[in-house]
């Protein structure tokens, strides 16, 4: 394959552009969630997405169907469920169903393909989050949370220590503090995941994803599925 500057720029173009994207997405919606649990007590949403009944579940499932976020902008909602002491099962399904689920897709499938084929995709989309999130509290994989992503970070309260006449931060910017911590943990992880992807929309033919992927190769699912899951493709 012959290197042109058409695809150098078209991949630097992308990872500009899901750079700025994502990292506007998660920065918004970590401090939307971080306002939302200065007001709402974690007991209240532990109440409301308990493991320990089916209707959890649900709810946990409707709550995702109804989140207009994406795979990456999903992630800042879920550490704040993780951090109210959610049920595990619960968050998994929220997780399952918020990028699967969303009013946008819904809508354009709905404008697409008719109601009938949008509510079967809603049915089986709704039941697979759920199971999976049940299964997953069923076989014990809270294990492998790490235990610091229930801790929010520590913050604060001061402008310069906490002597005697030091300013008081505002909740609000407790909070940005708090976000912007979150961000850089995960900064190179989503770097990394953007370049990948750029990489491969910049290079990779389009005709040769054509030819794998047609409708008689056993392997057009697959190869779908993993290119779906590329970060333009949200």
């Amino acid at each position: 394959m012959t290197i042109t500057l058409q695809m150098v720029f078209n991949t630097l173009n992308m990872f500009a552009f899901l750079a700025v994207e994502l990292t506007l997405l998660f920065l918004l919606i970590s401090y939307i969630v971080g306002i939302l649990q200065e007001y709402i007590p974690p007991s209240k949403i532990q109440r409301i997405l308990s493991s320990k009944n089916g209707k959890g579940y649900i709810v946990a499932g409707f709550l995702g169907a109804i989140t207009p976020f994406c795979s990456c902008s999903t992630i800042p909602f879920l550490k704040g469920l993780l951090r109210a002491k959610a049920g595990f099962g619960t968050m998994m399904v929220f997780l399952f169903a918020s990028p699967l689920l969303n009013p946008i897709i819904i809508g354009l499938f709905a404008v697409t393909f008719g109601l009938k084929v949008s509510l079967f995709y809603f049915a089986i989309a709704m039941g697979v989050s759920i199971l999976a999130g049940y299964l997953l509290e069923k076989f014990g994989f809270e294990k492998y949370i790490k235990p610091e992503a229930y801790v929010s970070p520590e913050q604060k309260t001061c402008v310069s220590g906490c002597n005697d006449g030091a300013k008081d931060v505002s909740k609000w910017a407790i909070i940005w503090n708090s976000t912007w911590a979150d961000f850089k943990k995960v900064l190179p992880y989503l770097i990394g995941g953007i370049a990948l992807g750029s990489i491969i929309y910049g290079f990779m033919p389009t005709e040769f994803i054509a030819s794998v992927a047609n409708e008689e190769s056993p392997l057009a699912v697959p190869i779908y599925a993993v290119r779906m899951a590329t970060p333009w493709s949200i």
